[in-house]
């Protein structure tokens, strides 16, 4: 069993809690590295559009005579090497999307999370209750825990105050231990995760180790 500190939002230690090691691995780190590109990749909008040769507007006329001019031929004004003409090789609308397995998917998952409990950097809350949605709230709340650097909150549910607080702070980010992603694990220095979401996550990796491989 691994020995995680519970505390309050002052950074206040009142208990421990066990995590099983049974739903901690060592492996993955190569499911890490594919699941965040291929996240990343999702990310992208592949809009990026250039017009090529067949789609420049423009007749078919010849500029100038082919011989006898002293200038080098030409054929038509669409041509890339012309100001205004086409692009070549130029990008196309595209789709970026990679597909990951769903058992490469799990171990990354689990890889990442067992990285943090290794590392030390799970801040256990034994509640989290966010009076008022402001940002300063979020500020002070995270201050007296020593997080000035940022940090991913984990909670079993969201609420308003909660996302209205952090919603402007650009090193932290609010989600639900059901719906949290390899990437928002590795994206912040620490994991602030309530009691009840720690429950959540224990089912949740219980659930993807109990699967066949």
């Amino acid at each position: 069993m691994s020995k995680l500190s519970v505390h309050d939002m002052k950074g206040v230690a009142l208990s421990e809690m066990d995590f099983p090691d049974a739903l901690l691995t060592k492996k993955g780190q190569q499911a890490v590295h594919d699941v965040v590109v291929a996240y990343q990749a999702g990310l992208r909008a592949g809009t990026a559009s250039t017009l090529g040769k067949g789609a420049v507007a423009g007749s078919g006329k010849k500029p100038w005579r082919q011989k006898g001019t002293g200038r080098a031929r030409a054929g038509y004004r669409q041509s890339p090497v012309w100001r205004g003409g086409g692009v070549a090789h130029g990008p196309h609308p595209r789709s970026y999307e990679k597909k990951v397995s769903q058992k490469v998917a799990r171990l990354a998952f689990r890889s990442a999370f067992s990285a943090l409990v290794r590392e030390g950097r799970i801040r256990v809350l034994d509640q989290l209750a966010v009076a008022e949605p402001k940002t300063k709230v979020a500020l002070q709340m995270l201050a007296s825990m020593g997080l000035d650097k940022g940090a991913l909150i984990l909670v079993d549910k969201l609420d308003k105050n909660l996302i209205c607080a952090v919603k402007n702070l650009q090193n932290v980010e609010a989600t639900t231990a059901h719906s949290v992603n390899t990437y928002q694990l590795l994206r912040y220095p620490v994991a602030v995760i309530t009691r009840a979401a720690m429950d959540g996550l224990q089912v949740r990796l219980a659930g993807e180790a109990g699967r066949k491989s």
